[in-house]
């Protein structure tokens, strides 16, 4: 583990931060500064830092309100708090609000470079510890390796030790549920509840009850008292599904239970207390639903502190492989099959379909294949009827797709045909496309093409 790490201070006092930054950055950190709490939260929740030293006595916006900030912002950093008027009372709040380290003024710089090592190998061993619990947290992994869906799966395990409310949006098929479970997976409530509700799939008279319980004759039904899911995922994580399709009335009542940790169930005057991670997930652009006047503002503001995108697969065309080959295997062990793998052409079709139903779809197909492909190996003939990989009018004008996604799917399609219609054979198959076989040879590597597999047998002689 680093010993060394980036390191942002918070101080008005320019001596304060002069020092400070030399002796930090001849240890080898990486250290930058600023004067007051107002431009601290702004750094910070726009970029990361490991530690950060931060003075409770700061013109404007006080130390210990950053801190309080930071907090609701889910800020990782390791905040060390410093005071040149230290009392029990602010070292005890600082404490509550979670920092790290209280030191007072003046500074022993022996002192500081003790604490701030503490606190990276604290951070250091957090990050361990995330790693290893990903590791072995089976159906929570988010497969991919394409730069945004890396950048993703780093900020979700930025985000998941905290307690910060999550808003994740994404299309349907996505894989915004994955998220959502890997963030308490991930975080200091993972052995508690993980309780899931799609607000789209409960009728409107019953959500109410869904989500906050109900007691015996309540409503005509009502025959037992019933326990709801804000109840039931008490410690835990609530995960609300397609909360774009909550009422207005539902909405009303879950805001209340997000400002005040406590509810009243269907028929009762009895509060409960809770304590709940709430993460929200929606395929609508909530902003817009506002502005129609069907989401609640304040609502939207509560729910979205931390936000995360999931990606359309067809943004990340090139995780398609893996998450292919990963969905044969497990569906071939769980079928009792050995494992089925993609052929070039195959695979070039699964990698230029459009994937309306993203990575759902691409499960599916994955699926049927696993059942009905005839040998181990998987060809184009077996895929084709499962996708539709042809650059068609919808295609074309598929808004998403970018002119050199256009083109690739089109000429990967003409060279297969072509090659299936020559047997193979790559020199008619250059005649007949009106160029160069260097050029074709090109195409072919650049898209994965094997002549011999495109036309269904070995490749004759030229």
């Amino acid at each position: 583990m680093s010993s060394r790490g980036k390191i942002l201070i918070v101080d008005d006092e320019r001596n304060v931060r002069s020092s400070l930054t030399s002796v930090l950055t001849d240890e080898g950190h990486r250290v930058d500064a600023v004067e007051s709490g107002e431009a601290a939260i702004e750094r910070l929740t726009r970029e990361d830092f490991d530690v950060v030293l931060l003075d409770i006595w700061l013109p404007g916006i006080d130390g210990l309100d950053v801190l309080a900030e930071l907090g609701k912002q889910a800020v990782g950093s390791e905040i060390v708090m410093i005071s040149g008027h230290g009392s029990i009372d602010s070292a005890v709040k600082a404490t509550k609000l979670g920092a790290f380290d209280f030191i007072e003024k003046p500074l022993s710089l022996d002192r500081v470079l003790l604490v701030v090592a503490n606190a990276l190998r604290k951070r250091a061993l957090e990050h361990e510890n995330l790693r290893l619990r990903a590791e072995v947290s089976h159906g929570v992994d988010i497969v991919g390796d394409s730069d945004i869906i890396a950048a993703l799966r780093g900020q979700v395990d930025r985000a998941a030790p905290s307690n910060g409310r999550v808003l994740i949006f994404g299309e349907n098929g996505t894989g915004k549920e994955l998220v959502a479970r890997r963030i308490h997976a991930l975080s200091r409530r993972h052995d508690a509840t993980f309780v899931e509700v799609n607000c789209a799939a409960i009728p409107e008279d019953l959500i109410e009850s869904e989500l906050f319980g109900h007691v015996t004759g309540a409503f005509t039904g009502a025959v037992t008292d019933k326990s709801g899911k804000f109840e039931l995922a008490d410690g835990g994580t609530l995960f609300l599904d397609e909360v774009g399709d909550m009422s207005l009335k539902t909405q009303a009542k879950v805001l209340r239970v997000l400002e005040e940790q406590r509810f009243e169930p269907v028929g009762s005057n009895d509060t409960r207390e809770v304590d709940v991670r709430v993460i929200a997930a929606t395929n609508k652009d909530l902003e817009e639903e506002i502005r129609g006047g069907r989401f609640r503002e304040d609502l939207y503001y509560r729910l979205n502190v931390i936000p995360f995108r999931v990606p359309p697969l067809r943004a990340r065309r090139d995780d398609i492989p893996l998450l292919a080959d990963r969905f044969l295997a497990e569906y071939s062990e769980e079928y009792g099959q050995t494992t089925k793998r993609l052929s070039h052409e195959a695979l070039a079709l699964l990698v230029s379909h459009r994937w309306p139903g993203n990575v759902r779809e691409l499960r599916n197909v994955c699926e049927r294949l696993a059942i009905m492909a005839a040998s181990d190996v998987i060809e184009a003939p077996e895929v084709e009827p499962m996708v539709d990989a042809s650059l068609t009018a919808d295609a074309a004008l598929d808004q998403d797709m970018s002119l050199r996604e256009a083109r690739e799917i089109f000429e990967r399609r003409l060279i297969m045909t072509k090659l299936r219609e020559f047997g193979g054979n790559v020199r008619q198959t250059a005649q007949a496309l009106d160029t160069e076989r260097s050029n074709l040879y090109r195409k072919l590597k650049a898209y994965g093409i094997d002549p011999a597999e495109a036309a269904g047998k070995p490749e004759p002689g030229e």
